[in-house]
C-alpha cells in the first residue's frame, strides 16, 4: 500500500474503531498489507523489533514460565498454555520444544521477523514475542499469561531488542509453489514405497520422492491405506474424545511452525462454520466451512499401523492432523483405532 507509515498506523486505529472486534490478520488484509507490516508500523513504545537470533530467543523461553502459545494458518488456530522443556535447536533444518504441554517443531528458515509487544488496548495489542515469515505472515505468538515470571520476560526483550527500530519491513513475494507430478506418478511404485514405512516421519520424503502432493497422494492410496470421509467428521471426532476421556493428539502448523496439543479434549463448542475446544489450557478454532476434504490415513511403522486422520482445504493444504495419544514405542491406542474406523 503506497501510503507513510504513520498513515498505516492511523489506518490500523480508525479500522479498530469501526471494527473493534476484526482479528488484525483479518484487518490487515482488508487494509492491502500483511500482519507483520500492521505490527511493524506500530514500533515504538509498544512494539521493538527483536535480533534475528531466532534458535537462541527459543533456548531463552524456559525462563519465561507458563506461557501461551498460538500457531495458525488460514483455516485454523491452536493455543497451548504451558512451559518450555526441552528446547532444541542443534538441527538446521528443524528446531524441537518437547514437553507435555508445548510441544513445536520449528523451521527456522522460514522465521524473518521477530517483534515483542506490550499490552495497548489502544492498538489492540497483548503483552507477546511474534515470529513472521519474509511474506509477513505470522508463523508463531507466545503470550504472557497470569503465571508469566514478567521479570524474565523483561530480561529475554532487552537481551534480543535488536539496534535498528524501522517503522517497516520489506515484505518479500511469495516463494514459488511447488512443482508436483500428480498426473504422471508411478502408483504402484508409490505405494510399495507406503507399505515398507517403518516411521510415520518417513512419509513425508517418501511424497517428496514421488513429487506428489499429499491429497493426490491419499487418492492413490484409496482403498488401500487411506479412505475418505465426511466433512462432519473433525466435530464427530472431538465430541467422541471428549464424551470418552480419549487422550488425542492435535497437529495445527504452517510453513514455519507446527504445534501439538498431547492430551483429553473437554469442553467442545460449535458455532456456525466453526468447531471449538474451549478447555483451561488448550483452544482450538478450525473452520467447518473451509474444510473440503477429511481422509483417514493409516502408515505403516515398526510400532504397527499409525491412523490419522487429515482434513484439507479447498487448495489441497492441509489444515490439522489428528492422532491417538502415542509415544514412540508403543502401538497406537485400539480405542483411537475404533474412532478412526467409526468416522
Amino acid at each position: 500500500m503506497n501510503t507513510t507509515l504513520t498513515t498505516l498506523k492511523e489506518q490500523w486505529l480508525a479500522f479498530r474503531e469501526q471494527h473493534p472486534k476484526t482479528r488484525i490478520r483479518d484487518a490487515a488484509s482488508q487494509l492491502q498489507v500483511s500482519e507483520g507490516e500492521l505490527v511493524a508500523a506500530c514500533t515504538g513504545d509498544t512494539v521493538k523489533h527483536l535480533k534475528t537470533e531466532f534458535p537462541a530467543l527459543m533456548q531463552a523461553m524456559p525462563a519465561l514460565g507458563k506461557v501461551m502459545v498460538l500457531t495458525r494458518n488460514e483455516n485454523c488456530v491452536i493455543e497451548r498454555k504451558g512451559v518450555f522443556e526441552i528446547v532444541n535447536t542443534e538441527n538446521k533444518h528443524v528446531g524441537t520444544v518437547l514437553g507435555k504441554d508445548i510441544d513445536l517443531r520449528m523451521f527456522f528458515s522460514r522465521w524473518k521477523y521477530g517483534f515483542a509487544v506490550d499490552t495497548d488496548d489502544s492498538i489492540g495489542f497483548k503483552k507477546s514475542l511474534q515470529i513472521f515469515d519474509a511474506q509477513g505472515m505470522a508463523i508463531m505468538k507466545v503470550y504472557a499469561v497470569e503465571q508469566t515470571n514478567l521479570s524474565a520476560w523483561d530480561s529475554l526483550v532487552a537481551d534480543f531488542t535488536a539496534a535498528e527500530q524501522p517503522l517497516v519491513i520489506t515484505v518479500a513475494p511469495p516463494p514459488p509453489a511447488p512443482v508436483y507430478n500428480d498426473k504422471d506418478a508411478d502408483k504402484d511404485a508409490f505405494l510399495q514405497g507406503w507399505a515398507a514405512l517403518q516411521d510415520t516421519h518417513d512419509f513425508f520424503p517418501l511424497l517428496m520422492k514421488h513429487k506428489l502432493s499429499r491429497v493426490r497422494a491419499l487418492e492413490l492410496a484409496a482403498g488401500k491405506f487411506a479412505r475418505r470421509s465426511n466433512n462432519d467428521c473433525v466435530k464427530t471426532l472431538l465430541e467422541t474424545a471428549a464424551a470418552s476421556g480419549l487422550e488425542i493428539m492435535v497437529f495445527v502448523g504452517n510453513p514455519g511452525n507446527i504445534e501439538i496439543h498431547t492430551g483429553p479434549v473437554q469442553k467442545i463448542v460449535g458455532i456456525p462454520n466453526w468447531i471449538n475446544v474451549m478447555d483451561e489450557d488448550f483452544n482450538l478454532h478450525l473452520r467447518t466451512d473451509a474444510i473440503e476434504q477429511c481422509w483417514v490415513v493409516e502408515k505403516p511403522s515398526v510400532d504397527g499401523v499409525i491412523t490419522s486422520v487429515e482434513v484439507f482445504d479447498a487448495a489441497g493444504e492441509m489444515i490439522a492432523q489428528f492422532f491417538g495419544k502415542r509415544k514412540p514405542g508403543s502401538p497406537e491406542l485400539g480405542e483411537w483405532r475404533a474412532l478412526a474406523a467409526g468416522l
